[in-house]
């Protein structure tokens, strides 16, 4: 299984072209909506199930998320981090949520299918990413999904999550050491 990374520079005009969605988000444009929305869905949906551990109340984060920005697209303030900002709103609206339902539910198997849109993820790898990102703990779990799956930097994690940047650091070390035990673990089952 392949890791999959950006180069910087593409990284960049992502955020650049998210910037541009906002300001037309904020004039009224529901295409620039649209176009937001196909570009940071699936981080929001993976941010918003690490927390909530539930699919269907994920669904529901995400779509106040997207209304959220909608409203208060006009109080973005342009720093080159739009995504940032996004997940900040997932993340306060999931908490949120949590702490009105005092509950959380196991996650099945397909709530975890964070790259079912990605076409360089094979349904064989998207089980496996999924099934492997079961096996964290959840602070664990939303720090990787964070750094991994959204982009975000791990001192801006750590700002998100009002953590400490080497608790960010060692967590996201110590989960990813636990997916790559996990992943050779399955690899040696596979050649059984």
């Amino acid at each position: 299984m392949a890791v999959f990374t950006m180069p910087a520079d593409e990284a960049e005009k992502k955020e650049g072209d998210l910037e541009t969605c906002l300001a037309g988000i904020a004039a009224g444009e529901k295409a620039a909506l649209a176009r937001f929305y196909e570009q940071t869905y699936a981080a929001a949906y993976g941010l918003a199930v690490s927390i909530l551990q539930n699919r269907q109340d994920a669904e529901d984060v995400v779509q106040d998320t997207y209304l959220k920005i909608w409203q208060a697209a006009d109080c973005y303030q342009a720093q080159g981090r739009p995504r940032a900002w996004m997940l900040a709103i997932v993340r306060n609206t999931a908490l949120m949520r949590l702490r009105q339902a005092r509950r959380t539910v196991s996650l099945d198997g397909e709530d975890w299918n964070l790259w079912a849109d990605e076409p360089a993820v094979s349904p064989e790898d998207r089980l496996l990413l999924s099934a492997l990102l079961g096996q964290l703990g959840e602070e664990d779990r939303q720090i990787v999904v964070m750094h991994a799956l959204a982009g975000l930097k791990h001192r801006e994690i750590a700002a998100m999550l009002g953590m400490g940047l080497p608790a960010v650091l060692s967590r996201y070390s110590r989960g990813m050491k636990k997916l790559r035990r996990a992943l050779k673990e399955a690899d040696g089952h596979d050649k059984s």
